[in-house]
């Protein structure tokens, strides 16, 4: 007698690599066995999904969550309960913690506290530094790491690398796709005057200009050719830096960010004020028709959520003390569906930016599509379902989302990360059962 199915998923519209079907899907010890009819398959749980749509599981690959040494405002369990809530089944956390991810003790530590915390599988960047630059080769392929990450500009944390000579130390150490933060740390020093003694909000992509995003980008990319390593550009904000990428995806993928692609100055920061404060900087709709563009062309390889929560007290300090960085995890699936369902971007579309995209990125394991063999981690969505985002709905430790108010059509329904549903009906279900990622090219021979 045939072993039954660990959760069948019934009646709902399955994203398969043949598109959408009317079809089952039947996961057995964490991964996908059975896709077609199993309405009568022996199972110990199901889900009828009649009037949804069956997506694989949602890869975040940009994520703060603060832990260790800020779990004031995240830390790795409240973290990945909003990323489950918002349909996301693997997410990539940042180095900029305190202590900085920078040896294989860091990285060691940030698995442990994850281990029984982490309700959705997950794997942590390993900064990239002067100080571990020759090491770099051997710390990016230790099991959990999704690679190397750079800061080229300062941001939240004290991860900074401003200078070529370490960067192209940096590249030169290491095979893997490396993610990096460009701006220019020089131009943001020298423009610092005209936000110092207080500024309006609306000054942020003033002070961090286009220029000082493009000025960076343009660097990078000609060390990342210097050294022949394949690097990622992390929230790509403006139009010509898209424009210069396009001519360079033989080496350089790219990401940009739900905010980026909703929002646009200076209506955000006159509304939001310091709570749309992020970097690099939400710019003008230009800018953000120039995304949309590179979008729709291809040059955007996938969407991340920069989720970088802060308190409402360290968000309410007169600008330019109040720190850059807003929550973004459990928002991302409801802000691109509502896209969707506005006509900017197909389901297709988004598939490609929010599981494949990453998966051949950063070479994942097992990830990214609904097909035979391949991690039972399912995203069940309502495209129809109309609903409103609110604070009350956030549980990220931060409490509060930018886009508290916003009516959008299309919302999570449910989250399964191989094959264990971690939450249903806008509720956690279970214990958390978050591992960590495996990456195809670090696997033992």
């Amino acid at each position: 007698m045939p072993q039954p199915f660990d959760l069948v998923v019934t009646g709902g519209q399955v994203f398969t690599p043949m598109g959408l079907l009317e079809s089952d899907v039947g996961i057995l010890d964490g991964r996908i066995a059975a896709i077609g009819g199993l309405a009568t398959a022996a199972a110990a749980r199901r889900i009828d999904a009649r009037g949804l749509t069956v997506l694989p599981g949602i890869i975040d690959t940009q994520v703060h969550f603060r832990e260790p040494g800020a779990e004031h405002k995240e830390d790795l369990a409240t973290g990945t309960a909003a990323a489950a809530m918002g349909g996301v089944t693997t997410i990539f956390e940042m180095p900029n913690t305190k202590p900085l991810t920078l040896t294989a003790a860091d990285l060691a530590e940030k698995l442990k506290r994850a281990g029984g915390r982490a309700h959705v599988d997950h794997a942590f960047f390993m900064g990239g530094s002067a100080a571990n630059a020759e090491h770099l080769r051997t710390l990016e392929r230790l099991p959990g790491c999704c690679g190397v990450k750079v800061f080229m500009g300062s941001s939240t944390g004290d991860l900074l690398v401003e200078d070529d000579a370490t960067l192209a130390a940096i590249l030169a150490n290491g095979v893997r796709r490396m993610a990096v933060h460009a701006e220019d740390e020089a131009r943001l020093k020298a423009r610092k005057h005209l936000v110092a003694g207080g500024a309006p909000p609306t000054m942020h992509p003033e002070w961090r200009d286009a220029e000082t995003a493009l000025l960076a980008t343009r660097r990078l990319v000609g060390l990342a050719r210097q050294a022949r390593r394949k690097v990622h550009v992390l929230h790509i904000t403006t139009a010509e830096e898209m424009e210069f990428l396009a001519g360079h995806k033989d080496l350089i993928t790219v990401e940009t960010t739900p905010q980026h692609l909703t929002l646009a100055a200076p209506e955000c920061y006159e509304r939001l004020g310091t709570y749309a404060q992020m970097n690099p900087p939400i710019r003008d709709a230009r800018h953000r028709e120039g995304l949309w563009r590179a979008v729709a062309d291809g040059v955007v390889d996938v969407l991340g959520s920069d989720h970088a929560p802060h308190t409402r007290d360290e968000k309410d300090k007169p600008y330019p003390d109040s720190p850059s960085g807003m929550p973004g995890v459990q928002t991302l699936v409801p802000l691109m569906l509502n896209h969707i369902a506005e006509g900017r971007l197909t389901l297709a579309r988004f598939v490609d930016l929010m599981c494949s995209g990453p998966q051949r990125i950063y070479d994942i394991a097992g990830k990214g599509r609904i097909a035979l063999g391949y991690d039972g981690d399912l995203t069940l969505v309502d495209l129809q379902a109309k609903r409103r985002i609110e604070n009350s709905w956030i549980v990220s430790k931060c409490g509060w989302t930018p886009f508290d108010g916003m009516a959008v059509t299309g919302w999570p329904v449910a989250t399964v990360v191989r094959g264990q549903v971690v939450m249903q009906d806008d509720q956690l279900q279970g214990s958390p059962v978050g591992r960590p990622v495996r990456f195809a090219d670090c696997l033992p021979a």
